[in-house]
């Protein structure tokens, strides 16, 4: 698809865009993407600040997937929202990004069995929908990238306390000064390993039918809105995505029956990962066009999209907003760039992408003159 500049600066993606009872600048956001540069504590520090601050102009930030408690940790120096100093942190982060005229978000999670028992309070084991461990890794300081821990099966009567977790970290995310949050039911993780029959084998009212596996993510959503409000509540799913030993034998009516409850509970978005994250969009099949016509309200997607994908999706319908992770992470003033079709910098070579120490890779990506 080929774009005059006439038509990409007049595109939808660079207008206004009402979201719930706040405005974005434009229809761009930023994906929450870990970097692992949390502070003793899982304090967000300064270079958090201003990191997320130079991104200001973007329309929305979803900042990085954030713990609901500290059972919730699967990885190294990832902030949590479940302590005050962390929470004091964050105010910190969204001062800065309000100061410089931005919106920001929280994605929260609890990363299940993507974990390991050196993250756990105790040393105990992670939790899970069932006594399986995921066929992944984590890095632990001193041992390098090891295999995440067996889990144990959650008991029935422990639910409704990692939903309160979740409640209590939404209305903690706006104690901070967050405009909204993201609930992460994606990617393997505790909420979207209970959807999934490859990582949900439990008998009890959370597992076996689709109407079951589903029960957690929504029981969470429910008590989230209920909280802090649908309009300022987002939730992410991913499909077909196998990331984090994701799996699941029948997704269309899975992710069909979830959308069509997450409607009667109307979020302000729901953000769909299309494809395998970060890798090929066409992995699985799937009908994208047939979950989004099941929800009525604003529809975000991501994976792969370039600013002419961008421009289009929001063009014909198949969108109202659209994420980019590795792009907005290594561009602090993407918007600019992609109105003036300017060229995207590349990810430096010499940077990790998760962890590190100082600016390099962090905040020190240029943005234009």
């Amino acid at each position: 698809m080929a774009l005059s500049q006439a038509d990409i600066a007049n595109s939808a993606l660079f207008q206004p865009f009402k979201l719930g009872e706040i405005t974005l600048a434009n229809r761009i956001v930023m994906a929450p993407l870990t970097r692992n540069r949390a502070e003793p504590g899982n304090v967000p520090g300064p270079l958090t600040i201003e990191y997320y601050a130079q991104r200001a102009s973007i329309g929305l930030i979803i900042a990085e997937a954030t713990q609901v408690s500290a059972q919730a940790q699967g990885y190294i120096a990832t902030p949590g929202v479940h302590t005050p100093e962390q929470i004091a942190g964050w105010k910190k982060v969204t001062d800065e990004v309000h100061a410089r005229g931005g919106k920001i978000f929280v994605q929260l999670w609890h990363t299940g069995r993507m974990s390991h028992t050196a993250f756990q309070p105790g040393e105990k084991a992670p939790v899970a929908p069932s006594a399986l461990r995921a066929n992944a890794k984590t890095y632990i300081p001193g041992q390098g990238y090891v295999d995440t821990s067996e889990p144990r099966a959650l008991e029935t009567s422990e639910i409704a306390g990692i939903v309160d977790d979740f409640r209590t970290a939404a209305r903690n995310a706006i104690e901070a000064g967050f405009d909204g949050v993201e609930i992460h039911g994606a990617h393997g993780y505790l909420l979207d390993a209970f959807l999934r029959d490859g990582s949900n084998k439990r008998t009890d009212a959370y597992g076996g039918s689709i109407e079951n596996r589903a029960r957690f993510l929504l029981e969470v959503m429910a008590a989230v809105t209920a909280e802090i409000g649908a309009h300022r509540t987002g939730v992410r799913i991913s499909p077909v995505s196998p990331v984090n030993d994701s799996n699941e034998s029948n997704p269309q009516p899975l992710f069909e029956h979830v959308v069509r409850e997450l409607a009667k509970i109307n979020p302000v978005y729901v953000h769909v990962v299309e494809g395998f994250t970060g890798g090929p969009r066409d992995n699985a099949p799937f009908d994208y066009e047939a979950i989004r016509a099941l929800y009525k309200g604003v529809w975000m997607v991501n994976n792969g999209y370039t600013r002419d994908m961008a421009i289009e999706a929001i063009a014909n319908g198949k969108a109202d907003l659209v994420s980019f992770g590795r792009a907005a992470l290594t561009n602090p003033d993407l918007p600019r760039r992609f109105k003036e079709g300017a060229p995207l910098n590349e990810l430096f070579k010499d940077a990790p992408l998760y962890g590190g120490q100082g600016a390099h890779g962090y905040t020190d990506y240029p943005a234009l003159a």
